[in-house]
């Protein structure tokens, strides 16, 4: 009976779970249909979907228990930005050009701004309009790349620094979520609050990047042979799950936990094969969090505040057009590409949800900014398309309209600034010491916290125990400490600037800086063990280890390094960097094509193909699966699956994409399905008697690839081979053909 109970319980529970996702995910599939044949984006069908659906309507069904649509997209969440974290990586963002990350961060600091000054004009509460400028600040990746698919403009110039933006506003848009949240709590915007969280987050990220590069690409390199495919999606996941439960024990967001496993796993050579095996489960629980996202509108709300919305749609599509239109002027790009790279980020989309949905969560916002933050988004994301599309045509306008004065010193600006690139030999020196010092001093303080911790509280009741303890730390951090305080960085630079005399004091007060801080460490650690007095000793004996052991510490300190960058690079050493590089100040880039299976470019040379004789651009390599060709000669072939790199302007480039196009062959319609079968005949037919194997293929269609003669058997006879009555033959061919062949007998 009491089995019974519990079982009515469990049903109980679960039902309104499962028929609310049941619910969500057939919403979701009418909604793919529908958008898909409308060619409309999917993520506005799951909204519109979601909205239909939700608790505000009578006429379709509705959920049962907001709770759990709330669960369910909580989960969407984790995943949506796990599989963005593996389209991201850290490495992206350092070989992000200034262009980008000057468009990028102007177009957030206006955004914000004003987007803080209208939710204020509007009379809404303070904590409102923070989250309003937040919202208005980031674009939608989504929506952009789905838009460039679309229109067929991936090859342009400007999209390589729409996509370095977007990168740079992921990162941001982390760092808001963790800066939001704080706010939240305080309730109040606190100076000495927002630089502890932002030091909080720096803290982990880089912990968390170092030692998750520094470990899985070796964990998985290693297990390689034992992955099935089964496995790795296994691992992945919880991999992703464990980062989640560990960002949020330390004080942050899951969805920063996912993003962080995204971003770590996404430097390993099996990144592409977990995005690949990643992709429906991201499908799918992105689809329920867009969907449960539509559910929460409420028509009224979107009714009452009508105005705000079309006050704020405007103020998304000409603020973020403007700012990062002027992002882009201020890093030197000329001024077409400045307009088409500002028109195609007008737009705000996933983040925004992400954003608004922390909010709500921590009830710190009024109900009506989520649904308004939605309606914007739905907007901006019919325009965007058309944006884009007509970018290039406004830019022209806007330079024959403007002062042909103003005109000219754009283009001035732009060369110059472009020329701009010499960096003084002092600059290289202080940031490689303050990159150096900033890393190691973040190492060393993760694992003296660690061991006090973990380490301690396990050795404490034996006699020796501090001692021990401090010991193994010691053993540790020691060729971090070594890198910190003696490790020498640009050698040639440094000794290059010792001759000139005006730099050796300051050269001589980093190495003080490096050495003092290296010392404070290992006091810092030998008192957390010790009393001050123990303490000063032990340092005393530690310095005169210290300067014993140097080669061996710089051996150790070595074999580490080499393993981490080892991992870090070992994806971009299988791969070419697939940046877009810039021919300044002409209008010239690179980017990369696939030669279609269909193509009838295939097989033929670039001698045939006459391409840079016939559209002026030049092919820098092909790569052929693991196989890279640097500089091809006119005698080499495409083939079908070739990824091209081919350098021109955008002109150019257009051709050359209408080019492919043309000659990519389309799949016959109206072709019948053939089915090949094997079959068993008796030559007794006197066509066949007496005639080769190749010549009974010539007539039927059919491969021979069995006979059995006078009780042997002959696999895979020579075509040359002679057919004899009464041999019997197992013959491969079209079903269709081979049931005329045996009607025929």
């Amino acid at each position: 009976m009491i089995a019974l109970t519990a079982a009515a319980e469990t049903t109980h529970h679960l039902q309104p779970l499962i028929s609310d996702l049941g619910l969500i995910l057939m919403t979701a599939g009418i909604a793919v249909l529908i958008f898909k044949k409308m060619k409309q984006p999917l993520v506005l069908g799951y909204l519109i979907a979601g909205f239909l659906a939700g608790n505000h309507f009578d006429f379709f069904p509705s959920i049962t228990d907001m709770k759990s649509v709330e669960v369910w997209a909580e989960i969407g969440v984790i995943f949506l930005l796990f599989s963005l974290g593996l389209e991201f990586s850290f490495k992206k963002l350092m070989k992000v050009g200034g262009t980008s990350s000057v468009t990028a961060i102007t177009q957030i600091a206006f955004m914000t701004l004003i987007g803080y000054c209208v939710g204020q004009w509007m009379g809404w509460s303070k904590m409102d309009s923070i989250f309003l400028g937040a919202t208005l600040s980031i674009s939608s990746t989504t929506i952009i790349i789905r838009a460039f698919d679309e229109l067929g403009v991936k090859g342009k110039k400007f999209v390589g620094i729409v996509f370095g933006a977007l990168i740079v506003e992921d990162i941001v848009a982390i760092l808001m979520l963790v800066l939001l949240s704080t706010i939240a709590v305080s309730n109040e915007v606190s100076g000495g609050a927002l630089l502890q969280s932002v030091l909080k987050l720096v803290f982990f990220l880089i912990i968390w990047f170092l030692g998750g590069i520094f470990i899985i690409p070796t964990i998985l390199k290693k297990a390689k042979h034992l992955l099935t495919d089964e496995m790795l999606l296994i691992i992945s996941l919880a991999m992703c799950l464990m980062m989640v439960i560990f960002a949020a024990n330390v004080g942050f967001s899951p969805a920063l936990g996912a993003f962080i496993m995204g971003s770590i796993i996404a430097e390993t050579t099996q990144a592409e094969k977990i995005e690949h095996l990643i992709q429906p489960v991201k499908d799918l629980f992105g689809a329920v969090f867009f969907v449960s996202v539509g559910m929460l509108i409420n028509p009224v709300t979107l009714v009452d505040f009508a105005l705000p919305v079309v006050i704020i749609t405007l103020v998304t599509i000409f603020g973020k057009a403007l700012s990062s239109s002027i992002g882009a002027l201020l890093s030197g790009q000329p001024l077409k590409q400045s307009v088409q790279t500002g028109m195609s980020l007008a737009q705000i989309g996933e983040f925004s949800f992400i954003i608004a949905t922390l909010g709500m969560t921590l009830k710190v916002t009024s109900g009506f900014l989520y649904p308004i933050i939605v309606a914007v988004s739905a907007i901006t994301t019919f325009t965007t398309p058309f944006l884009i599309k007509y970018s290039e045509s406004f830019a022209l306008v806007l330079e024959q309209k403007m002062p042909k004065k103003w005109v000219k010193n754009i283009n001035r600006y732009s060369v110059n600034a472009q020329a701009i690139k010499s960096v003084s030999m002092w600059q290289i020196v202080l940031r490689s010491s303050i990159t150096q010092i900033i890393l190691h001093t973040i190492i060393i303080t993760a694992i003296v916290l660690l061991s006090s911790k973990f380490v301690a509280p396990l050795v404490a009741d034996t006699r020796f125990g501090n001692t021990l303890a401090a010991l193994l730390t010691l053993v540790v951090i020691a060729p971090f400490l070594w890198a910190l305080s003696l490790r020498r960085v640009k050698v040639e630079e440094v000794e290059i600037l010792w001759e000139e005399r005006k730099y050796r004091g300051a050269l001589l007060m980093l190495i003080l800086i490096r050495m003092s801080i290296g010392l404070f460490f290992v006091g810092f650690l030998l008192n957390i063990f010790f009393s001050p007095t123990v303490a000063f000793v032990a340092l005393i004996i530690a310095i005169a280890a210290y300067q014993i052991f140097p080669k061996k510490l710089n051996e150790q300190y070595h074999k580490i390094e080499n393993h981490f960058l080892k991992n870090l690079n070992d994806r971009e050493n299988k791969k070419i960097d697939r940046r877009y590089a810039n021919l300044m100040p002409w209008d010239g880039h690179m980017s990369i094509f696939d030669i279609g299976k269909e193509s009838n470019l295939a097989g033929k040379t670039l001698e045939e193909l006459r391409i840079r004789e016939s559209m002026g651009i030049n092919i820098a390599y092909i790569r052929r699966g693991e196989v890279t060709i640097p500089i091809p000669t006119k005698t080499e072939r495409l083939f079908p699956g070739d990824e091209i790199s081919v350098i021109g302007t955008d002109a150019q480039i257009t051709e050359f994409t209408n080019y492919l196009n043309q000659n990519e062959i389309d799949a016959p319609k109206n072709v019948e399905e053939s089915e090949v079968v094997l079959r068993q005949l008796e030559v007794s037919n006197e066509d066949f008697t007496e005639k080769s194997i190749g010549q009974f293929r010539g007539k039927t269609g059919g491969m021979v690839v069995g006979i059995e003669r006078n009780g042997n058997r002959i696999l895979n006879p020579e075509s040359s081979l002679i057919l004899k009555q009464n041999d019997i033959i197992w013959v491969v061919g079209e079903k269709k053909k081979m049931a005329e062949l045996l009607k025929s007998r």
